[in-house]
């Protein structure tokens, strides 16, 4: 399950896709645009800028922007930085892969599933741009426009 943790990032990552290129944008404007407490989304955007995704530039003139174009950030990077493994269970993972005790894992019917289950996951997210995930976003806001407008 995604946590807020990944949620508030990408919802983060969304919003500085959505700003002309190099324009920075303030973590308050950014908290307060998608709800997102501001303490915590200075901790997320921290890790978003140790994992290369995003900029930052103190002082007045100062806030975040991306670090690469939208189209080159992949979601399922994205949500392995702030919620680790996308695999269901441990033994499942490629990435942190923790051998279970209770089974073996040659018959167990369960790793197999979460096996699909995790590959799934993988193929969509390892697909997926944070534009593409931006363009259908904005989407939806230009939807909610035209019938407020309507």
């Amino acid at each position: 399950m995604l946590t807020k943790k990944g949620k508030y990032g990408l919802k983060a990552l969304v919003h500085l896709a959505r700003l002309p290129v190099g324009q920075l944008a303030f973590v308050g404007d950014i908290a307060a645009g998608n709800n997102i407490p501001k303490k915590f989304l200075d901790a997320i955007l921290g890790e978003l800028r140790n994992a290369g995704f995003v900029q930052s530039r103190k002082g007045k003139e100062g806030g975040y922007r991306l670090a690469r174009p939208a189209d080159e950030i992949k979601i399922g990077h994205v949500v392995r930085v702030l919620d680790g493994p996308l695999a269901p269970i441990p033994c499942a993972s490629r990435t942190r892969y923790q051998r279970c005790e209770d089974c073996n894992e040659a018959t167990c019917q369960v790793r197999h599933l979460m096996l699909e289950v995790r590959q799934a996951i993988a193929e969509v997210l390892d697909q997926r741009s944070l534009a593409e995930m931006r363009d259908i976003a904005g989407d939806d806001d230009l939807s909610a426009a035209l019938k407020i407008q309507a």
